[in-house]
């Protein structure tokens, strides 16, 4: 849980902490999406709709254990997926001379 900060400085402090603290995971989850490219047969496979909502049904029970709003962890975990996705493309393509 967040902390109270007394002042603006704070709260971007903290953010910035936290920040330091995400971007490596997320820089460690692209890995792991480079390589299940490398897994895909095909193109299409690239976008497993199930996967998505499966991931979306778990973040947002995450979230609530956790006392966030439900709805915003759903919102950036689709934003984010989409953007992994673009990347996932990418590296298949790359892998496969598309």
């Amino acid at each position: 849980m967040s902390q109270t900060c007394q002042s603006l400085a704070d709260v971007r402090e903290n953010i910035d902490r936290l920040d330091r603290l995400i971007v490596p995971l997320l820089s460690e989850r692209a890995g792991y999406v480079a390589q299940a490219a490398g897994f895909k047969v095909t193109r299409d496979k690239v976008v497993d709709q199930p996967r998505i909502e499966a991931i979306v049904a778990k973040v947002r029970g995450l979230a609530e254990a956790e006392g966030c709003d439900p709805l915003l962890i759903e919102r950036i975990y689709r934003a984010m997926i989409e953007a992994y996705i673009a990347f996932e493309s990418g590296v298949w393509d790359g892998a496969h001379g598309a």
